[in-house]
This record gives structure tokens, sequence and C-alpha cells, in this order.
């Protein structure tokens, strides 16, 4: 949960408050649904001020979480099923923005202004249309219900309170008792709404004609699937704060859909479109947000490439890749916006890095390109920021530690000095991971299903999760399943 943040994940959003809202990535464009037909991206909920809201957040939203993932088929049913969720919650000349954010994270949310995002994630651990139907139209019933405003600035006040809090990183927000009631706080607001959202996805589901039972169902496989991931602290306590998967909840979510349409086996699911539709759905990190090799991060789309110090494990989280090495160093690198005509070193002093030392600030050349770094210090931690133009665009190492040293300086050091272009054997490191459905025989079973994963590390496991299986359960001949192949 947001209060059982580790050190890892305290470390890891450090370094997102120090590096703001900058990405490797930049924004996409949204598709937007309206009465399922595909429309420009324009929203209108009734109220001016939600929209303006909505309208000014979302490309924010779409750059920080890897972009727009574009799929034709996917975009229809999306449409097709928020159509008549619309219609279900007497709501059909109303327009809606649902936008696929091309992440890995299994994530959906709302803002004001009608505006909702499911990631790909979300449409690669759910099984049927009843399941996305039961995530959208918990989406909607914040949008109704006023939640994504009331969300938004609560969101503000408590990013304001932290910011206070650890001003220039002078307390650590894992511990400080003041960050976490004001987590607390926003955490409480979040759940009460989540199940007032809950109620009333579930009764605009079912009466589209939507299996009630499937929120119940998917709110399982969330959980188990936040359990699965619990190796990547940030992105679980995100998630679990967000869209809190507990027992309680999903034993209300079951009573509800019993009291208003009865027991399980009523409304449509509609599992065999739904699989058709996912086929060839990108899993896990996007070839377009690049490749993570060990130590070596690949980007094939910008053509560049790097690699950290041994001991730092690192992934890509909302358009950044971010590292951590036990539990007191982390490294985050993304992208900023600098004017050509600015130096390295003006811009490294000009504000944005806290507690930098001024007469640490160094530039130099290397491999070809115009580089800078510092050292900035607080009460508790130790920063090297490491800055590189490429191609026209600056690049930023954040490394932080509890201890500073030569050795953490030289680490620093040396992952400047990897930046380098791509070459084509790089390139030929980087592998897409996508979704394709297969169809059990007779002779099939769970276990023989996940063989064809061969190559993933736990593949049995996460065949298990992604099918919403447990061992020892049956597979149906002739129903389709998805595995996670290698192109």
């Amino acid at each position: 949960m947001m209060l059982a943040l580790s050190k890892r994940a305290a470390l890891v959003a450090l370094l997102a408050v120090l590096a703001g809202c900058s990405s490797v990535l930049g924004p996409g464009v949204a598709v937007t649904t309206t009465g399922g037909q595909m429309a420009p991206m324009v929203s209108d909920t009734g109220d001016p001020e939600d929209d303006i809201i909505g309208a000014r957040e979302s490309p924010k939203i779409i750059a920080s979480y890897g972009g727009l993932y574009s799929d034709r088929p996917a975009e229809i049913m999306i449409a097709q099923i928020v159509s008549k969720l619309l219609a279900a919650a007497d709501q059909p000349n109303t327009k809606f923005t649902v936008t696929i954010l091309d992440t890995a994270e299994v994530n959906a949310f709302a803002l004001p202004g009608g505006y909702i995002y499911v990631t790909r994630g979300i449409l690669a651990l759910a099984n049927d249309e009843s399941e996305l139907a039961a995530v959208l139209a918990h989406e909607i019933a914040h949008v109704v219900l006023k939640h994504a405003r009331a969300r938004t600035n609560r969101i503000k006040t408590t990013e304001i309170v932290d910011k206070v809090v650890t001003g220039v990183f002078g307390t650590d927000p894992s511990t400080d008792q003041s960050s976490n009631k004001a987590k607390l706080s926003l955490a409480a607001f979040s759940q009460a709404q989540e199940l007032a959202a809950d109620k009333e996805g579930i009764l605009v589901g079912g009466k589209a004609g939507y299996d009630p039972h499937a929120a119940a169902r998917f709110l399982g496989a969330m959980g188990r699937f936040a359990q699965y991931s619990a190796g990547d602290a940030d992105q679980a306590d995100d998630f679990l704060s967000s869209h809190p998967s507990t027992p309680d909840r999903i034993q209300k979510a079951t009573e509800i859909a019993r009291a208003f349409f009865g027991a399980p086996g009523i409304g449509s699911q509609n599992r065999a479109d739904y699989m058709t539709a996912i086929g060839g759905l990108v899993f896990g990190d996007s070839p377009s947000q690049g490749a993570i090799s060990g130590q070596r991060f690949i980007h094939p789309g910008l053509k560049f490439t790097f690699a950290v110090p041994a001991g730092y494990n690192l992934q890509i989280s909302k358009g950044a890749v971010v590292g951590v090495a036990g539990d007191g160093e982390a490294v985050r690198f993304d992208s900023a916006e600098v004017p050509e005509t600015m130096a390295l070193s003006d811009y490294l002093k000009s504000g944005w890095i806290a507690g930098l030392k001024p007469e640490t600030v160094r530039t130099q050349s290397l491999n070809g390109f115009d580089t800078a770094s510092g050292a900035a210090a607080t009460e508790q931690w130790n920063f090297r920021v490491e800055i590189i133009r490429f191609q026209g665009r600056v690049y930023r190492f954040i490394f932080a530690a509890r201890i500073d040293s030569e050795l953490f300086a030289r680490g620093a050091d040396r992952t400047l000095a990897s930046f380098r272009a791509a070459t084509s054997a790089d390139l030929r490191q980087v592998h897409t991971l996508s979704i394709r459905t297969v169809t059990a025989g007779a002779v099939d079973s769970a276990d023989s299903l996940a063989r064809r994963m061969g190559g993933l590390a736990d593949a049995k496991n996460l065949f298990y999760i992604l099918n919403n299986l447990y061992p020892g359960d049956p597979v149906v001949a002739g129903q389709p399943y998805k595995v996670v192949v290698v192109n």
C-alpha cells in the first residue's frame, strides 16, 4: 500500500520528484469513443471547467505513461463497449475520450471532463469483454460521480504537501510523519471513491448486458498480478493505492452483483471476441520506449544506448528508466527540453537540481557529444548529475546515494561515458513480447499451454495469472487462452 513504501521505492520516488515530469518519450494522440464511432479528441461532460482541466492534463498523462498505444481492433472493441455503457448509464450523448496508454502497468484512471485511460497492461490481463467493460464502467462512474475532479484537487494538495515536507530532500519521504499523514488522507479518500465507483460501475455494466460478476473476478486478477509484480516496488505501490484489491472489496463487489442481478452465470462475457481483439498485443516493455538487457538500456527508435554499473536493476517506468542498487543507491535517466543555445553548464546551474555545488560543475566531450556533470548534496542525500546532448536533445542521469564515495562518483562518470549511438549489434538485442491466443486441444492442460511460453522466466506462473487460472485447474478444449511469445 502507499504507506508501505520500501527503501527501494523511496529512492525511486525521490528521483521522480527531483526530475519533475520529464520523459524520454513524447506525447501521443488519443482515441475518442462517442456512440461507437471514432471521433476527434473532444470531451464534453456538460461542465466547462472539467473539460478545461481534462484537456490541459491529458497530454501530460499520455507523455508520462509512454504515449499512445495504437491497436485498431482493440480501439473498435473499446468504442463498442463504451457506447453500450453510456447508453446503460443514461448518457448516450456524453462524449468520453478513452485512450490506450503504451505501458505494461496494469492501471486505469479518469480525469475531469470524461478523459478515461486504460493501459495495454489492463488489456493483457483481462480475459473477456465483460472484464474490460467492468474497468471502463468503473472509470465512467468516477467521472459521472465527479470523483475525477475531487481526486485531481486532492492529489495536487498532497503533492504540494510532499514537496514542502521533502524540501530539498532534507527529510526521508518514506518515514516523515507529515508526508505519511498526507498520503494516508489521500489513500482513504481514494478508497472511498473506489467503493462508490465499484457499485455504480457494476450496475451500469449489468444493465448494459455484461456479466455483473466480472468486476469481482477482475479485481481478484489484478490483486494476483500485483503480487506477481511485487519486485517492482514503485509500480506495486502506485497500483495498489489507486486500485486496492482487498478481499473485502472483492466480497462487496460480489454482494452487489448478487443483490441486483443474481448468481453468476448471467450476462455476456464475449471471451472469443475479446481474445481475437487482443491477439498480437505488445506485452511488457515496448521497444518504442527502449529495451533493457542486463545493465544496458537500448533505445531502437532514438538509436542510443548506455550501461549502468553492476548491481543496478533497471526498469522502465512512466517515461523514464530507473534503477536501484540495494537500499542505498538509485539512478534515473530521462530527457529534458533545453534550448540549443543554452550551454549545458548553464542548464545544470539553472535551479532544477536541489543542493547543487556550482564549483563541481564541469564540461567535456565524450564519444563526440557535449556533456556536463556536477554534484549536489542535502542533509541526507548525495547526488551526481550527468547530462549529455545527443541529436538536439538533452538526456539526464541522476544518481542518488545515502553515502557519497569515490566508487559512487566513478559509477556515475562511467555511465555517462558509456552513452553512445546504438549499433546494429545493439539493436539485435531488442526483442518484443506479445500476446498470442491459442485454442486448447482435447489433451491440453494448463502446463502444456504454459510450455508454449518457452524462454520466459516463471512462464507457468505467468500463464496462470494472465488466464486467471490456478494450479490444477483444467483448460476447456476449444476455448482460447493467452500465451506470451517472443517475436
